[in-house]
């Protein structure tokens, strides 16, 4: 590409748009849309005329890795091998072998509330795991959502081996609709959670409110060092559902954004930055609030569970039954969103990075959102360049 083109190209990937999202119906069709309490969204802004080139990857299915998963939500890979995934609906957990596909019960998380969008939902392993073997997890109480963690025993009896949860963090709000879910540690090695505002809008400006929010804390649950507010677990308001939290090779944060009418989002994520919810939905250019560095129209996206790698961000869409590659230039897209698997396989819930050139994804139709197919749900084995 001549140097000329190149300018161009960065230039315009300040103002990217493209297509996707979630509906406004209060029966959201992926723990992405939904009513609520509070101000309106501003109108969308116009789209600019100016175009991103568009972007020429390649995905290929290699295999499924395992099929026949019931309501699955959240996965954590294992250092010694194998996949950890926890089902939202029944808040069990299985171990999945990656080479033979065989499932084999780990334990159940107690005190699991399935309502709605609500039960267990991110899994993510200590940043000290060879040391510590605890396993965390994010989910709904019959009074609101919280992280805990357990010992886990891989030398225990099947179905035992994992120990009684030590709640970290309690008193995230939890709602019918819009429960966040997903937990990651950083490469700083504390623990992030993105959650959501429970179709309660006023929730994700609300200082006092964990809702709608990236929290960041210590592997205990105490703010970390360097939050905006040094006793709060506060990173950054102004959000209406995240589902997806991944770093990429500089170490950067981003996240996935459920939007309501209009726009779902790729956000670049800055400590105390405001996303802007509810005032704002996708690109508003509106002073105080953190455009997002890529959207997609409300049919196309509901980006729940994302990943980096091959210098792209790859986003799960859910409702638009697809996955989304964003290419990265630094803070900015280098070329517009592609999307692979378009209605292959259905709703895509979760996307890891499984090593170079390698993706695992998880299929989400047995939520009862989906249509589910012989197999489902299932976990995709996939080559991406």
């Amino acid at each position: 590409m001549r140097r000329t083109t190149v300018a161009t190209a960065l230039a315009a990937a300040a103002l990217l748009l493209a297509a996707g999202c979630s509906s406004g119906s209060p029966q959201p069709h992926g723990q992405g849309a939904a009513s609520g309490s509070g101000a309106k969204a501003s109108a969308p802004a116009a789209t600019p005329t100016v175009q991103l080139p568009p972007a020429k990857g390649s995905v290929k299915v290699v295999r499924t890795v395992a099929q026949d998963l019931k309501s699955p939500w959240g996965i954590a890979a294992l250092p010694e091998g194998g996949l950890l995934v926890g089902s939202r609906d029944d808040g069990s957990v299985l171990r999945v072998d990656t080479t033979t596909g065989a499932k084999a019960a780990v334990g159940s998380v107690p005190g699991v509330d399935h309502q709605g969008e609500g039960g267990l939902l991110g899994l993510a392993l200590s940043p000290t795991y060879g040391a510590d073997h605890l396993v965390y997890a994010y989910f709904t109480t019959e009074s609101d959502n919280r992280i805990a963690r357990m010992f886990y025993d891989p030398k225990r009896p099947a179905g035992e081996q994992l120990g009684a949860p030590d709640t970290i963090l309690r008193g995230i709000p939890k709602g019918a609709v819009h429960n966040g879910g997903r937990i990651a540690f950083g490469p700083d090695r504390m623990l992030y959670a993105g959650t959501g505002e429970t179709g309660d809008r006023g929730l994700a400006q609300d200082k006092a409110s964990l809702g709608g929010k990236i929290l960041r804390m210590t592997p205990d649950g105490q703010p970390a060092y360097g939050n905006p507010e040094a006793d709060s677990v506060v990173y950054s308001p102004g959000h209406r559902n995240v589902q997806g939290l991944a770093w990429d090779g500089e170490n950067r944060l981003w996240a996935s954004e459920f939007g309501q009418d209009t726009w779902d989002e790729l956000n670049y994520i800055e400590p105390g930055k405001n996303y802007g919810w509810p005032v704002v939905e996708g690109r508003g250019g509106k002073p105080g609030y953190v455009d997002p560095v890529a959207q997609w129209k409300t049919s196309e996206a509901s980006p729940s569970g994302i990943a980096f790698a091959d210098g792209s961000v790859w986003l799960a869409a859910l409702k638009g039954e697809r996955l989304w590659r964003v290419p990265l230039n630094g803070t900015k897209a280098l070329a517009a969103p592609e999307a692979f698997l378009t209605g292959q396989y259905g709703r895509l819930r979760t996307v890891l990075a499984a090593g170079t050139g390698k993706l695992w994804v998880l299929t989400n139709n047995t939520d009862s959102r989906g249509t589910p197919k012989p197999g489902d749900d299932r976990i995709l084995e996939l080559d991406v360049t």
